[in-house]
């Protein structure tokens, strides 16, 4: 308790304020997930031989909570031992914020982070898979994949994390999949802190492919990535395959340097001759690396500065595409993955991979991932035309579910009463009568 005073009338503070909630917008999470079947649809995979008799916390009870927890801005698992309490996250997971029994500890939360085995967590990814085919109405004509790797920082002596030269520190460098039309994540996969090779890349590839083939069997895949994953091996497996493209970044080399000789001289040419701050142009060729079995079709982008000559190439196996356009805006626009991957990495915290076992760091992925997609759901409910559309994650949080409410529950009702200033009230409001399904 703290005393001060303002207009000689003295202010007295203290946290007695009874079931108030700084997280009132949990409740739209919630509401996300129901649409979703997220949680639920998860929970049903990991095997749980408790007695039921004796289970107050279903595992879909403790992953939901743990998940809202993470999209609320707390990506620790010790902070459920003061939120199990708050009344908007027990509304959230289903229980009365009064009468209802409190959610799970950290404890509980931490046990089950380490209990999912290998094969629980490969369903689990195969789950997330098919949900996000499910959020389509009907399987699309084409699909592209954006596929990146993040340095995840490690403190400790975790299994599988190795020391990166290029980050200069031990790391994971997990994979990230997104489905670049939506920004929806496909798919996260812990890795070790070292560049993927090409037996590697090709087997992620593959269960990738197959999965969705389950789904999609028509539907044409391309797979877009920048030099770690051009190579061989997934090259000549995309090719042996009907509808699946690829377009990789592809690491410069003398004999590449040599094949668009004559387009590089002519780019200089025309910049000392016409006094242009920067002149681009592009050429095409075809290329076989030693290791190949094969030529393929290479693209360059030669840029001419007065810093000097930069030429950036890219192999694909696309071929009616024109070469500005498939570098200029199809290969560039793979930089927006790594924009979500910073709202995935930074704005839920999932480098929080701090457990010893691969499997347990691998679920706290999967549990980030979950809490990527609520948010992302939230941010498409958004109309258009607000001036919320669009936003970051943090924008979101800030404005959407750091709400504050309190909370009363008698013996026929529960009243929710939220801050009448609120700034995004008829947003919230809207937001609240479409997510929120209505029952009784």
């Amino acid at each position: 308790m703290w005393v001060n005073s303002i207009g000689k009338k003295k202010v007295t503070a203290a946290f007695d304020g009874g079931q108030v909630s700084s997280d009132g917008g949990a409740l739209l999470l919630a509401g996300a997930d129901k649409r979703l079947g997220l949680i639920d649809r998860r929970a049903g995979i990991i095997p749980d031989h408790r007695d039921p008799a004796l289970i107050t916390h279903t595992m879909a009870d403790i992953l939901r909570a743990r998940v809202l927890a993470i999209a609320c801005g707390y990506p620790d698992a010790n902070d459920l031992d003061h939120l199990r309490r708050d009344p908007a996250f027990k509304l959230a997971c289903g229980r009365l914020p009064d009468s209802g029994d409190d959610l799970a500890s950290q404890p509980t939360m931490s046990r089950w982070e380490n209990a999912p085995d290998l094969r629980s967590l490969v369903r689990i990814a195969h789950a997330m898979v098919d949900l996000w085919c499910d959020s389509y109405r009907k399987p699309p004509f084409a699909i592209t994949l954006d596929l990146d790797d993040t340095a995840d920082t490690v403190h400790g002596h975790q299994q599988m994390s190795l020391f990166n030269a290029f980050h200069d520190e031990r790391c994971f460098m997990p994979l990230h999949v997104y489905d670049a039309d939506s920004g929806h994540c496909v798919l996260t996969v812990l890795r070790p802190g070292k560049t993927p090779d090409g037996a590697e890349v090709r087997a992620h590839i593959r269960r990738l492919v197959r999965r969705i083939r389950r789904k999609w069997p028509k539907t044409a895949i391309t797979i877009r990535g920048d030099s770690h994953y051009g190579r061989r091996e997934a090259m000549e497996w995309c090719e042996q395959q009907n509808d699946v493209h690829y377009v990789f970044g592809l690491a410069g080399n003398v004999a590449l340097d040599r094949l668009v000789a004559d387009r590089v001289e002519a780019l200089a040419l025309r910049w000392e001759t016409n006094s242009a701050q920067t002149v681009r142009g592009f050429a095409e060729t075809r290329y076989a690396a030693n290791s190949w079995s094969a030529s393929r079709r290479v693209v360059a982008r030669t840029e001419v500065t007065y810093k000097g000559v930069d030429t950036r190439y890219i192999v694909t196996n696309l071929k009616k595409s024109d070469r500005r356009w498939l570098y200029d805006t199809f290969y560039c626009a793979r930089g927006q993955a790594e924009n979500l991957i910073k709202l995935h990495k930074t704005q839920l915290s999932s480098d929080r991979t701090s457990c010893r076992s691969p499997l347990a760091n691998q679920m706290r992925l999967v549990l980030h991932t979950a809490a990527y997609w609520l948010m992302r759901h939230l941010g498409t409910a958004v109309p258009p035309a607000h001036k919320l559309a669009g936003s970051e994650f943090a924008t979101l949080r800030a404005r959407l579910l750091k709400v504050a409410v309190r909370v009363r529950e008698t013996a026929t009702r529960i009243r929710l009463a939220f801050a009448a200033n609120c700034p995004d009230a008829a947003l919230f409001r809207d937001l609240a009568l479409r997510m929120i399904p209505r029952t009784g």
